[in-house]
């Protein structure tokens, strides 16, 4: 299951609180101050992890609370700082304030951290003859996580358009695949071997018209697009759901705009698929005309055309 985007609430820990103590001997009319300071409570960390894909976890996890300081005490004994949380997510993650929508960090590389909730200072002692002091309490906040996949590139398309088919025929991913549309529900993650690089390439939910505002399944999955560096905007070339390929072409090109106009200048790999069925050879010949760019003919089910395809797409990124 694919989770992108979740509220969760964290508590540092409270620092320990400062001991009172007077060490005394034979020698001693009056006590000499010696309580030692109270430990620093834990802090809660968010820290990037390149082997998870998914908040998934925090469903079931919504509550982080980290230990508190040890107390202080006698012989100038300081207490034991508390171990801090360090809470694991996906490279991409961007973390919020869920009051003020505050960007409080955009976290893009692996094993990048920052300290979210800082935990209590310990409390003083009176080894300097003044009166104990309380720990301060640690920072409590309520956060939202929000996953944008960072991906070297993103295929793009009308439902049923043969994206899910692409991406188990070049890559590891093995993604639902049938001849419906909205087959895919959830963005799926596939590494393509070229030479001896590694590309990203992910699919997301299908386009329609009016996702942008909020229609069909891929309006939500549209910010996975905005870390991308190249768009594979697959076309459906052989007509066979009754649409033209040069509007379906023309409507995602729409629907990107409208969601940002940053997206829509991403550079674009134009890809004509099912060009084994009948009629897609006419189909192509008529969108190559209207288009005027590079288009790389392809069939995903028969494995056709992809190694120029993936040569493009790993020169590009």
């Amino acid at each position: 299951m694919f989770v992108d985007h979740v509220i969760i609430k964290v508590k540092a820990g409270d620092g320990g609180r400062g001991c009172r103590s007077f060490y005394r001997d034979k020698y001693s009319r009056k006590g000499i101050p010696d309580g030692g300071d109270g430990g620093k409570g834990a802090d809660i960390i968010i820290k990037t992890d390149r082997n998870l894909y998914t908040l998934l976890d925090f469903k079931y996890r919504g509550h982080f609370i980290g230990h508190n300081g040890a107390h202080g005490s006698g012989k100038n004994k300081k207490g034991k700082d508390a171990e801090d949380i360090v809470i694991r997510v996906p490279i991409g993650t961007v973390v919020k304030d869920a009051h003020s929508q505050c960007v409080l960090r955009d976290l893009k590389e692996d094993n990048e951290s920052f300290v979210v909730a800082l935990g209590g200072k310990g409390g003083l002692g009176n080894r300097k003859k003044e009166e104990p002091t309380e720990g301060q309490p640690g920072e409590e906040k309520e956060i939202i996580l929000d996953l944008k996949l960072i991906a070297d590139a993103v295929v793009v398309g009308f439902p049923n358009a043969g994206k899910s088919t692409f991406i188990s025929a070049v890559s590891n991913a093995h993604p639902k695949i049938a001849a419906y549309p909205f087959t895919t529900k959830m963005p799926v993650l596939g590494v393509v071997d070229v030479g001896d690089k590694k590309i990203v390439i992910a699919d997301i939910p299908g386009l329609i018209e009016g996702s942008s505002c909020g229609k069909g399944l891929g309006d939500k999955f549209l910010r996975h697009i905005e870390r991308t560096r190249v768009l594979i905007h697959m076309v459906d070339m052989s007509g066979v759901e009754g649409r033209n390929p040069v509007d379906d072409y023309n409507i995602i090109n729409r629907e990107l705009k409208n969601y940002s106009k940053e997206v829509a200048r991403k550079r674009q790999i134009i890809v004509a698929n099912k060009m084994d069925l009948e009629g897609a050879a006419e189909n192509l010949e008529r969108f190559r005309k209207v288009v005027k760019k590079k288009v790389y003919p392809i069939s995903a089910l028969k494995k056709t055309g992809l190694e120029e395809l993936i040569a493009a797409v790993a020169e590009r990124v």
